[in-house]
């Protein structure tokens, strides 16, 4: 089985976001990391491969800049087998829609059987990237998923809702989206680390998968960011010391600001 997992470079969660005031996008240099979602997506990944076999490989596949070869590396130090990054400069500025069809056509050209996702990006959060990857597949997709199991060509998961959750059976290949109540993602070891720099990583453009730059990038997408401002700095604020009766003085409080 072939099993595709998708992976992001993302500026580190704990670091201060910034727009960049001429261009209007995300500044995506500095400190970044492998996005946190998708660790939970390789970890089911691999626990899937242990289950079914070695014959079963696990690639993971990012769209990023040259320098995005860190998070490909993490991957491969958890236990991926080998990557495929698209990096081209025609992708910079895709918005969620541009991306899954880039990455749809890396997908497709590697082949698949299965594709795991992280629910979404700590940068973007719009958790739509899988569902757009699956109708760009043409295959079923199933998302946010806390449990799955492959029994033959039959995947089967459960999905969670505001509500509970839902059982929902699908034939391969598909695309499933895991949530982080699916398991505790691995620290990649030092045997993992050192074997990650072994590890194939294959370099793809967009003229490698026959997609015209028009496609993508920031030409093609169907959001444009207007005008941003930097969040303004704490105004005054006070203390209050519960003596028994904050619940009260808070509940008068958002009276006071007409929020109750």
């Amino acid at each position: 089985m072939k099993i595709v997992v998708t992976v992001k470079l993302v500026p580190d969660t704990t670091a201060d976001k910034r727009i960049d005031p001429a261009t209007k996008r995300l500044v995506r240099t500095g400190e970044t990391v492998l996005n946190p979602f998708d660790e939970y997506a390789i970890e089911a990944a691999l626990q899937l491969k242990e289950k079914l076999g070695a014959e079963t490989t696990v690639t993971v596949v990012t769209m990023a800049p040259e320098r995005g070869k860190e998070v490909v590396r993490k991957a491969l130090a958890m236990g991926a087998d080998d990557a495929l990054m698209l990096s081209d400069p025609g992708c910079e500025g895709s918005d969620v829609m541009g991306t899954a069809y880039a990455l749809a056509g890396a997908i497709a050209k590697n082949g698949f059987d299965l594709v795991v996702c992280g629910t979404q990006s700590t940068d973007a959060i719009t958790g739509e990237l899988p569902g757009a990857l699956a109708e760009f597949l043409g295959v079923p997709g199933l998302t946010y998923g806390r449990k799955f199991e492959i029994d033959g060509t039959t995947l089967r998961a459960e999905r969670e809702t505001d509500s509970g959750f839902l059982k929902v059976t699908t034939g391969l290949p598909a695309v499933v989206s895991v949530t982080k109540s699916i398991n505790e993602p691995r620290y990649p070891s030092f045997k993992g680390i050192m074997a990650a720099k072994t590890k194939p990583t294959t370099t793809l453009s967009l003229a490698d998968l026959g997609i015209e730059a028009s496609a993508v990038g920031l030409g093609a997408a169907a959001t444009v960011v207007v005008d941003s401002a930097e969040r303004p700095a704490r105004g005054e604020h006070a203390v209050v010391k519960d003596e028994g009766d904050g619940g009260k003085r808070i509940a008068d409080f958002l009276v006071s600001r007409k929020l109750l």
